[in-house]
């Protein structure tokens, strides 16, 4: 995930620090809170809907004529007379129900929404880069390619998804809501690579190997992530059918791989690609997860550098280049993603909130912490050299930083907008509260970063 050195350092500041995400994020969040009414029309605008508009008006048919599902496309209408005219309190039901996030998106399936495009095709693209990472990893000199190496941070892994989960469904219980929350139980199970990394960084210094135990538990969080989007939120009952649409795409990036010797990605993009993204919508898993099976099928290279590796700039593999290409897209897919999903009114805050900020600023440090401790002290493993329990406890808040992986599940979890699905996504929002108190632990443990002077208490006394 390296940028080019040629690129001037305010652009490489913006796309390395996550500047559009935020951007997006805060926009929508004002935007929702001044005039919801209008981001809502905004995120569900009905853009194949907009198109067949034109040709009505063309035809001469006028509004009157269309049908119920395309009323939506009418309340996007420049001026928004048809939602918000003289007109609409003569018909409140129909109307409400068109500017609804929940009306548009029961007609997804025959029309392209804004939210459609962005949740379910642009950001196949950002999964496909961190199913790249994790695909990596497991290549020799990958994190992930030597047990012994990964064990303790991979047993931490599993603390930090159990912690967070415990704790939602134990919230979920106490106030009586499993049957409305209880589904959202991966939402705080995220962690957000990009901004855990940032803040890694400026508390550890570079080099230190408190980052790479961070970052291999992040990639390994990714992985665990994407099974639970693929298993635990289909988008509808699965059609196990349509995996045989899935097997002759993957069967395509064979031939083009080893018999026609096809080195663009364009070629795996675009034909395997597109059948993969194609199978998992109709099959009924999440549609984002649609580029992951082709990603393992492209020529790649036989080792790992490394994640944030600026060397991978010199590799021209198809898996690289497919990288090297997309990165900077897909910083501002993201910021599009943060500007489409992260719309919410501040009295959204309810029960859903509490349990995800809970379940990532206290059960991601808790989990992560009791897994390193049992993996050390009961199963004999070793905590990298350099880092001592304070360390793994700063780390293990900053791994709370959930965000865009769990802005994301929010939506996979609860597809119907509505108070509950806002709720969670405020929770996820908040979860950037983790940045600051990792800072604030950092200096209560006299955690200092590299080349700093580190405080000479004990590990013991630090646990």
């Amino acid at each position: 995930m390296s940028h080019p050195s040629n690129t001037p350092a305010s652009i490489r500041f913006l796309f390395e620090n996550s500047v559009f995400l935020i951007a997006g994020a805060l926009a929508a969040l004002i935007w929702a809170n001044f005039d919801e009414q209008s981001y809502q029309k905004f995120v569900n605008f009905d853009i194949a809907a907009a198109v067949g508009m034109a040709d009505a008006d063309h035809g001469e048919t006028g509004h009157q004529e269309q049908p119920a599902d395309g009323q939506s496309a009418d309340g996007q209408s420049a001026d928004g007379q048809s939602a918000d005219g003289p007109h609409g309190e003569q018909q409140p039901e129909h109307d409400e129900a068109a500017a609804t996030p929940a009306a548009s998106m029961k007609h997804a399936e025959h029309g392209l929404t804004l939210h459609f495009l962005v949740n379910d095709i642009l950001m196949a693209l950002f999964f496909a880069i961190a199913a790249k990472e994790v695909f990596e990893s497991l290549l020799p000199g990958g994190s992930l390619s030597n047990p012994k190496k990964a064990a303790t941070p991979l047993i931490a892994t599993l603390g930090g998804i159990l912690g967070p989960a415990s704790i939602y469904l134990a919230g979920a219980a106490v106030f009586g809501q499993m049957d409305s929350l209880g589904r959202g139980w991966a939402i705080p199970c995220a962690t957000d690579i990009a901004f855990s990394y940032l803040v890694a960084r400026l508390i550890f210094g570079n080099g230190h190997p408190a980052i790479a135990f961070l970052l291999l538990l992040a990639i390994a969080d990714d992985a665990a992530g994407l099974v639970i989007l693929a298993v635990a939120y289909p988008s509808k009952p699965i059609e196990p059918m349509w995996f045989l649409l899935t097997g002759g795409a993957l069967a395509l990036c064979y031939i083009f791989q080893k018999t026609l010797r096809l080195h663009s990605f364009w070629w795996y993009l675009l034909i395997p690609g597109v059948m993969s993204w194609y199978s998992f919508q109709m099959a009924g898993i999440h549609a984002a997860l649609g580029l992951v099976p082709v990603i393992c099928c492209m020529p790649h290279a036989k080792s790992d550098l490394g994640l944030f590796a600026q060397m991978e700039l010199n590799r021209h593999d198809t898996l690289n280049e497919f990288e090297h290409w997309w990165k900077y897209p897909v910083e501002i897919i993201l910021g599009i993603f943060g500007l489409a999903n992260a719309g919410v009114v501040m009295n959204s805050v309810g029960v859903g909130t509490w349990m995800v900020v809970a379940g990532l600023l206290i059960g991601k440090p808790v989990g992560i912490t009791l897994c390193t401790l049992f993996a050390e002290k009961v199963l004999r493993l070793e905590v990298p050299a350099g880092m001592s329990y304070r360390h793994v406890i700063t780390l293990g808040m900053i791994a709370g930083i959930g965000f865009t992986v769990a802005l994301f599940v929010s939506t996979a979890a609860f597809k119907e907008p509505g108070a509950v699905q806002d709720s969670v996504k405020m929770g996820a929002l908040l979860s950037f509260g983790a940045a600051p108190l990792a800072f604030m632990i950092a200096k209560m443990l006299k955690v200092k970063p590299t080349g700093a002077p580190e405080s000479t208490e004990t590990d013991s006394e630090a646990a």
